[in-house]
């Protein structure tokens, strides 16, 4: 997508997405087949509901109907939320990453896992946790270290504070029961 497009798209769809209290984390048009797509990505705070994603696509879809921002050839439109291994680009992704572990690619060419505790205009306190029966150990890492940053899945996270809660995994496996006795 050309420079122009997508700041273009951006200045028409920003406002819009805002007043959804989402914030606009990215547009991208690509090519599938024939046709283009369009897959803007938005993120909040409290994190992105389907129906909030459903909504946002009618409005947006309404909006680039009566525009002429995406030309008169064919596209899908996609409106989804970052995902459970987004990058980390932006304070505010630190910030929503907050408790979470974070795998780093550092420009001196480490790599390291840790827990992101606090975040800040400056980079980030973390804690890196223990190997072998060892203590975690703390350590602050400035933005201007970090390379490359994603959100990783934990599974089994000690603390019980694992990314599926123990009620959704029970309300996960009670409907798959359900519909196996209603099927039988």
């Amino acid at each position: 997508m050309s420079t122009t497009q997508s700041d273009r798209l951006r200045g028409l769809l920003e406002p819009l997405v805002s007043a959804k209290d989402l914030d606009l984390e990215e547009i991208e048009v690509s090519r599938a087949g024939r046709r283009r797509v369009l897959r803007i990505v938005v993120d909040s705070d409290e994190g992105v509901e389907l129906d909030a994603c459903a909504e946002l696509s009618r409005a947006v879809s309404e909006l680039l109907d009566e525009s002429d921002a995406m030309g008169e050839e064919e596209y899908v439109l996609e409106v989804t939320s970052p995902g459970a291994e987004r990058p980390l680009t932006e304070l505010r992704h630190y910030l929503r990453a907050t408790g979470r572990l974070a795998r780093l690619q550092l420009h001196d060419g480490g790599e390291l896992v840790a827990r992101i505790l606090k975040a800040d205009e400056e980079g980030i306190d973390t804690e890196i946790p223990g190997v072998k029966g060892r203590k975690p150990t703390a350590r602050r890492i400035a933005f201007t270290e970090i390379a490359k940053a994603r959100v990783e899945i934990e599974f089994s996270r000690k603390d019980g504070k694992n990314e599926i809660a123990h009620d959704s995994k029970n309300d996960i496996l009670n409907d798959i029961q359900n519909e196996n006795e209603e099927e039988a």
